[in-house]
């Protein structure tokens, strides 16, 4: 796989490019509305180590291929497929999604430049970036309560500190989809824009951050964590813990069923 000092970089599911000092990362599944399989969970993880690594990157800019941001986890391979959590070994060591990690530990700032369906995991993704800017498109949803299962480490770790922890227990506790009008009400996202402005917009912003001086740029991002955050590895592995817990219940294969069914689920407490 290239680096990210030769301009571009195309691994399939993600591509990344780098243009003056931003990289935009680009989630490049369309026809899946960008959802994640294990490939594509591996490759914005690498994407994300190389931006925060390269010395030629000082900001970077996360996206999705239209029609999409993200839709989260591809059901049919994540939860339904041979490899699911659910089959892993009672025994297996939970531990923090690595792609969810790596882009909380990015070391440059982070824009999520949200162009449709932030959804699931989508929507843990635009949690781990320091400023989210939605197109009239954007949605947003924690859906993971729709298939028996917590969320990831964006819900426990960012959710609350961003839109509050009442505003937060309701987003996850009902799994509900927002518009774009109310992740700004709300202060989820700081700006909406017209669809076509969106990715001009966020990069022009990155490019603003990226023209300051990058030691104390990535100071600053370093000390806001610290004043607004807790502890990421402790909070992602339990989340990790509890979904891997939870994929062996009954409504959890009754989520993902009545999902690839198309039927509404009857969920029983089991």
């Amino acid at each position: 796989m290239g680096e990210l000092v030769e301009r571009s970089a195309d691994f399939g599911c993600v591509r990344c490019a780098l243009e003056g000092h931003v990289a935009t990362i680009l989630l490049n599944r369309p026809q899946r509305r960008n959802a994640l399989n294990y490939q594509a969970y591996d490759e914005l993880e690498q994407a994300f180590r190389l931006a925060s690594d390269d010395p030629d990157v000082r900001c970077v800019v996360v996206t999705g291929a239209d029609p999409a941001f993200c839709s989260g986890d591809d059901v049919g391979e994540i939860m339904a497929g041979p490899k699911a959590a659910s089959q892993a070994p009672r025994s297996h060591e939970p531990r923090a999604t690595p792609a969810a990690m790596a882009a909380l530990e990015c070391a440059k700032p982070v824009i999520a430049a949200v162009n449709g369906a932030a959804v699931g995991w989508g929507m843990e993704l635009a949690l781990f970036a320091d400023i989210r800017i939605a197109s009239e498109a954007a949605r947003f949803a924690e859906l993971f309560v729709k298939r028996g299962l917590p969320c990831d480490v964006g819900g426990f770790y960012r959710l609350p500190a961003i839109v509050g922890p009442a505003k937060a227990a309701e987003l996850l506790f009902t799994g509900d989809i927002i518009e774009a009008a109310e992740a700004l009400r709300i202060g989820l996202v700081s700006e909406v824009v017209a669809h076509a402005d969106l990715l001009p917009r966020a990069q022009a912003l990155a490019a603003r951050i990226a023209a300051n001086p990058p030691l104390a740029v990535q100071s600053l991002k370093a000390g806001l964590a610290l004043s607004a955050y807790g502890d990421p590895q402790e909070i992602g592995t339990r989340a990790i813990a509890e979904i891997y817990r939870l994929m062996r219940t009954h409504d959890h294969r009754e989520g993902v069923a009545s999902f690839l069914e198309k039927r509404p689920p009857v969920f029983e407490g089991r």
